[in-house]
């Protein structure tokens, strides 16, 4: 393990991004710019934009908020921001459009808070890599794996953990054998979830009661992504149960209280307006009312999930609590959102972890990574 940088450490906050959570993505960046201990660190906000460009953004936590049923977004007209590797460090280089670029300082670790493609998948860490930038979370294969979730299917069933059955319906398959992908959905049994393969936040996401409503559902979710997963849904009765896992100093991992969604009102299911929107009728319970055994096999299976994708840092593992009292897993979030209602953090602060707490810890991981290969 490489030791903590002896001066106050820098740490680049990025958000925003080109996928469709890029509004959620600065709501999580506004609550750790909050709770993050300016007299501890160095902390600079760098936003990137729909289009790409990366940028020095504000720091006013307020910009970052949402506005009634409006999300932020990321100002692309900010100076322009870029990392440069030079003699084994890398800079922070900030221009204005026509001035001479400036160089702010060796970044120590990158807080990389963007959800779904483009950010939370692999393809920033993976570039965080190339310039040997320390980070928070979880490397390439694992944010890969972690965003796709078909893949993630994969894993956790060679590992020995319980899924879901599902079915993955790619475009050229759509395009080319509508009928035979039909067949293959029909095979799970109504109801099924259509969801993006890649995607997040609860963006493109339908349940799908009968063969009349399958196009429909495979074309929303495509507008996110053109893989798609058809998922057979869980037995009516089943209750939706999370728990956090940390990363531990010493290598091994920590895990929180499960905490139970219970989503009222119109809604089916735990969509982006149950999960963002405060005005919305969804309850959580923390800690979640279930059997002391099934908390501890809940947090058991969450570790196992952990280790078996490979993460760092954290994770959120997303369950289902079966009727007969089974559990399967839903999905594992490498960067799970940490907006003042989200259940991660929630978890930890339940668990003792308090939020500032929990994003110290997190910067703490991340300059005690070595980097390279791990």
């Amino acid at each position: 393990m490489t030791a903590p940088t002896p001066h106050r450490p820098r740490v680049a906050v990025v958000f925003g991004g080109r996928s469709s959570e890029h509004g959620v993505s600065c709501v999580t960046a506004g609550s750790v710019l909050a709770a993050i201990d300016p007299e501890k660190y160095d902390v600079v906000p760098v936003g990137i934009a729909t289009d790409g460009r990366w940028v020095l953004e504000s720091g006013d936590t307020q910009r970052l908020a949402i506005s009634g049923r409006e999300l932020p977004h990321v100002d692309g007209e900010r100076a322009a921001v870029a990392l440069l590797r030079d003699q084994g460090a890398t800079d922070l280089v900030v221009a204005d459009p026509g001035s001479v670029p400036e160089v702010i300082g060796a970044v120590d670790v990158v807080f990389p808070l963007l959800h779904g493609p483009w950010g939370e998948d692999g393809t920033l860490q993976g570039m965080l890599e190339m310039a040997g930038v320390r980070y928070v979370g979880a490397g390439v294969l694992a944010s890969a794996v972690g965003m796709d979730k078909a893949y993630l299917k994969v894993v956790l069933r060679d590992a020995g953990l319980p899924v879901l059955p599902g079915v993955v319906v790619t475009a050229r398959e759509w395009e080319r054998d509508p009928a035979g992908c039909r067949d293959r959905v029909a095979a799970l049994g109504y109801p099924v979830f259509a969801k993006p393969a890649r995607g997040g936040s609860s963006f493109g996401i339908s349940k799908v009661h009968d063969a009349s409503e399958l196009d429909a559902a495979i074309a929303l979710a495509q507008e996110h992504d053109p893989k798609v997963l058809l998922e057979a849904a869980a037995p009516i009765g089943s209750r939706e149960v999370e728990c956090g896992v940390l990363e531990a100093f010493d290598g091994g991992c920590d895990t929180s209280v499960p905490a139970e969604i219970t989503v009222t009102g119109d809604h089916e299911f735990y969509d982006f307006e149950a999960k963002y929107l405060p005005e919305e009728a969804t309850r959580l319970d923390i800690p979640a009312d279930v059997p002391e055994a099934t908390a501890v096999r809940l947090r058991e299976l969450s570790a196992r999930a952990f280790e078996a994708v490979s993460c760092e840092g954290l994770a959120r593992v997303d369950f289902f609590v079966l009727p007969d009292g089974e559990l399967v897993i839903n999905e594992l979030n490498t960067m799970p959102g940490f907006t003042p209602l989200s259940m991660y953090p929630q978890m930890w602060a339940a668990t003792g972890l308090d939020y500032p707490a929990l994003v110290d810890r997190l910067v703490q991981l991340a300059l005690r990574r070595t980097t390279g290969l791990r």
